[in-house]
């Protein structure tokens, strides 16, 4: 009787298989996390540029008005809701508004304080006196809670505005 031996032909085995699967799915893995992290931050970035061009143009608008304190933006038809807060406590004030602006819900804080009459707080070359007008963003959910804007930092942008004395 002739026995051959059997050579092995160099064939994949199971261990080699299963590492070689461990490895595709860790490098999906980290593909997939990427393309997450890069689609939130492209959500959020795309929703601070909507916050600032909103405060942007409440301020604007509001400084084209002489800064009063009876500034009302739902009146401009650009769908803000009426005032949901307001406020007024000596010489300052602030009225509390909401907007959807591309599905990006947002409240928009309206504050103006008149200062007192010093040195910083007049126009030396009119010598009138300047009223701070302030416009803050801040991300909301739909529920009134910040749960997925809660990691975007509000904008805030401030101006002065000439007063009549």
């Amino acid at each position: 009787m002739i026995f051959k031996r059997l050579r092995f032909a160099g064939a994949v085995t199971l261990i080699e298989i299963m590492v070689a699967m461990a490895i595709l799915v860790i490098a999906a893995l980290g593909g997939l996390g990427y393309q997450y992290h890069a689609a939130r931050h492209s959500r959020i970035a795309r929703a601070e540029i909507i916050g600032i061009r909103t405060a942007q143009l409440l301020l604007e608008d509001w400084k084209s008005n002489g800064g009063s304190p009876t500034y009302d933006p739902s009146t401009l038809g650009l769908g803000f809701s009426s005032k949901l807060e307001t406020a007024v406590v000596g010489n300052s004030g602030t009225d509390l508004y909401f907007i959807m602006v591309d599905n990006v819900p947002m409240q928009v804080l309206l504050e103006w304080i008149n200062r007192p009459a010093d040195a910083y707080y007049i126009d030396s070359q009119t010598g009138a006196t300047l009223r701070e007008i302030s416009v803050t963003v801040t991300f909301v959910g739909a529920s009134g809670i910040a749960d997925e804007w809660e990691n975007v930092a509000p904008i805030i942008l401030t101006t002065y505005v000439k007063i009549d004395v």
